[in-house]
């Protein structure tokens, strides 16, 4: 069973009743129900008022893929935890981040760079497409599925160069977006997904969900050994050094 942990800063949906309205269990539980139709998976939630945000290390260690969405509580967010993500990250754990995630600490601790991007929102039509139809986030799709209505985000998105792209969107108002990346980061697998306004009730749609569902499947820990670092001894012997 992969272990999934949805995180939610559960913020807007105690503040803003057009949130409320459409995620009156919250964001998280809404994400969380879209998993929990799969096999194979196990899924809690967490949300930033809970003690340590939820994610305890112990929490931590017991989840293979955490999902997360942000957007107005980044800075709420505490840096010893971020720490504690990131290194969760690096040893193997999977990260999927949603909409406005792009913005969280951890995803710019892991990008490296600013992450920002154009944004508009106008209640407008957003077609995904998929340009990587091979891989695994892309199983189960069309060849495109439309969001409407959908917030707008455009170009240029201030990541690194993807590993892979498996989703670009177009926008009613011209503008396009790599909506779907892929990193590798340690033993960790970190994936990017755009869609997901919180008051558009895109986590409930069926294409997103199976992106989501995918997403996890793919960004779950591979298994293999943690390589071992530092002043190593020979595996044979070598210029008169024993094994």
């Amino acid at each position: 069973m992969i272990r999934i942990t949805v995180w939610n800063e559960f913020k807007h949906e105690q503040v803003h009743e057009a949130v409320r309205s459409v995620y009156p269990e919250g964001i998280h539980n809404a994400i969380a129900q879209g998993l929990q139709a799969e096999g194979g998976l196990t899924v809690r939630t967490a949300t930033l008022p809970e003690p340590e945000h939820g994610l305890t290390q112990e929490v931590l260690d017991n989840t293979d893929v955490l999902v997360w969405w942000g957007h107005m509580a980044h800075h709420e967010v505490d840096d010893a935890i971020v720490d504690r993500v990131h290194q969760r990250v690096l040893n193997g754990m999977g990260l999927v981040v949603l909409h406005s995630g792009h913005f969280s600490k951890i995803f710019k601790k892991l990008m490296g760079t600013g992450c920002d991007l154009k944004w508009r929102e106008a209640n407008e039509k957003e077609r995904i497409w998929v340009v990587d139809p091979a891989h695994p986030i892309a199983a189960g799709l069309p060849e495109y599925f439309e969001l409407k209505p959908e917030e707008m985000y455009g170009e240029h998105f201030d990541i690194p160069a993807p590993d892979e792209l498996i989703f670009v969107s177009w926008f009613e108002g011209g503008e396009v977006f790599r909506s779907g990346c892929t990193w590798h980061r340690g033993q960790g697998k970190v994936f990017y997904f755009r869609p997901g306004h919180e008051t558009y009730p895109t986590y409930f749609h069926p294409h997103v969900r199976r992106v989501i569902a995918n997403g996890v499947k793919w960004a779950a820990p591979s298994g293999a050994a943690k390589p071992v670092r530092g002043n190593h001894k020979p595996l044979e012997p070598i210029n008169g050094i024993e094994a």
